[in-house]
């Protein structure tokens, strides 16, 4: 199939020269426009594609010489082979012609066979040009998209269809004038169900549209069935019975096919169908290595995943420990954490800190571990020594959590979870804004759910009596004691705590009840 009939640009004043050409080339199957003088071939080069200019030299006004310089300082058009058709052939003339950059010379009168024979040759030139300049645009495009990929890494938040998005956007035609892209992309994806969902991406020109497609494919058809992974080209004009049936399932799903581009492994297949020009395998190995590259990074980001679940359920183990003295049975650190969560997104923090308080406020009690039982569990007050070794438990906390990066909201939150906003609290006695944000969340966590727990030193209170003695204080716990705006959140939210104390409260009740039953 002829993907893009060759255009040569034929320019000269004479009209019997123009006829001879076009009489020569038309029957070979070229497209043929004719110009009679330099400025007409110029324009013509800059309104449209042309694959080769046959030139007259001896023109009035802009001779042949003048034309062809012109061409060929032009970045947009350097590429365009340029014949020279000229009856002077003193040795002077060929050197000028080589020096504005002439690819060739015919002499007049010319012969048909020579012109044919020379076309021929210069446009499998161009076409070698072409996918060398193509190779050089697509690894310098690739390369940037990969330097962009890395730059914005998120493992933690990685979206795999949003990364396939972005591999199509980089693939297919998104103008009307490129011919080394696909005009449409199909994507294949295994799910969890072992069924197979399927994506069709088509170029609009400017636009892409992206739509969930059915189709009935036998997946030994579209899959790699074992751990290599499989890519293949096919041009229509080249016999390739491996790929025929593939091509026909396709066609009988309303997607036409004059070539196409396959990766595929086990369970993840990227067709690229419809290219402006015959397929190789450079266009394989393009496909093949910017679809590895984005299921690399998948990869790295459920490895990524992976270990930071473990290091949270490190986390909260090592929250749970410090909780081996404690007479609450409810699920406190948990409880702490959605309370957090709740007040840091109701003031406007960002999604990953909204995360962070959820996931490390669990550790704002962890070194209670170095408290003893008896000043844990005393029921009467405590005396001056034991409740300095009560308030050690934050200076205590903050050095079990050590000084890692990762671990830097958790450090921030056991050493002062417990200062007050009227600088009442300890272990520093810090006042309003001295207390980061976190500290001054949690505090407030913190006291609802003490409020809400039995302690040796107090009976349970019910959500409503919790919330007045948070609001309006009652001697002991007092409004100001908090950070107002975190307060004000907590007066919008109130309802939402206690949705939270009922939902897990209940959930560690039953776990314990079907234990002891």
């Amino acid at each position: 199939m002829n993907y893009c009939i060759p255009r040569i640009l034929c320019v000269d004043d004479e009209p019997l020269n123009l006829c001879l050409l076009q009489a020569t080339l038309l029957p070979r199957g070229y497209d043929v426009v004719i110009a009679t003088n330099g400025q007409c071939a110029l324009d013509e080069i800059r309104m449209g594609r042309i694959d080769i200019c046959l030139l007259d030299v001896m023109m009035p006004g802009m001779d042949g010489f003048e034309v062809c310089r012109s061409i060929k300082s032009d970045d947009r058009y350097r590429n365009i082979p340029v014949v020279l058709i000229t009856s002077l052939t003193d040795t002077d003339n060929r050197i000028r012609g080589i020096e504005v950059g002439a690819d060739d010379f015919i002499s007049k009168p010319f012969d048909k066979g020579e012109v044919l024979a020379r076309i021929k040759m210069l446009l499998h030139v161009k076409l070698l040009n072409n996918r060398l300049n193509s190779a050089y645009h697509n690894i310098a495009r690739l390369s940037a998209f990969g330097e962009q990929i890395i730059a914005n890494f998120d493992p933690v938040n990685f979206n795999f269809m949003e990364k396939i998005d972005s591999i199509v956007h980089q693939i297919i035609k998104n103008r009307f004038d490129l011919f080394d892209s696909p005009q449409t992309v199909v994507i294949g994806i295994i799910d969890e169900t072992a069924g197979i969902q399927w994506l069709r991406y088509d170029s609009l020109g400017k636009d892409i549209d992206r739509s969930i497609i059915k189709m009935n494919l036998d997946r030994t058809l579209v899959f790699s069935d074992n751990d290599k992974p499989a890519v293949f080209f096919y041009n229509e004009d080249g016999p390739d019975l491996e790929t025929s049936t593939l091509v026909e399932r396709l066609r009988k799903h309303r997607i036409p096919v004059s070539n196409m581009v396959r990766y595929a492994n086990e369970s993840f297949c990227v067709i690229a169908l419809n290219y402006g020009r015959e397929v190789t395998t450079h266009d394989a190995t393009v496909l093949s290595s910017v679809v590895m590259q984005s299921l690399f990074l998948r990869s790295l980001a459920v490895q990524v995943k992976d270990t930071e679940s473990a290091f949270e359920y490190t986390g909260f183990a090592l929250a749970r420990a410090s909780e081996a003295n404690d007479e609450d049975t409810g699920d406190h650190i948990v409880r702490i954490g959605h309370y957090c969560a709740l007040l840091a997104a109701q003031l406007g923090m960002s999604e990953k800190f909204v995360q962070e308080i959820r996931s490390q406020a669990s550790l704002h009690d962890v070194g209670k571990i170095h408290v003893s039982s008896a000043v844990l569990k005393k029921a009467g007050k405590l005396t001056d020594v034991e409740w300095h070794e009560m308030k050690m438990h934050t200076l205590h906390g903050s050095k079990i959590i050590g000084g890692h990066l990762r671990m830097r909201m958790a450090d921030t939150i056991a050493l002062t979870h417990h200062e007050r906003y009227d600088g009442g609290g300890y272990p520093y006695g810090l006042s309003g804004e001295q207390i980061p944000i976190e500290g001054r969340i949690t505090n407030l966590a913190d006291q609802y759910d003490a409020l809400r727990n039995t302690r040796c030193y107090k009976p349970a209170f019910d959500h409503e009596t919790t919330c007045r003695i948070i609001i309006e204080g009652d001697g002991r716990t007092m409004p100001h004691h908090f950070d107002p705006v975190v307060l004000n959140a907590f007066k919008v939210l109130k309802n939402k705590f206690a949705e939270v104390y009922e939902q897990l409260t209940c959930f560690e009740r039953h776990e314990v009840e079907a234990v002891t039953a």
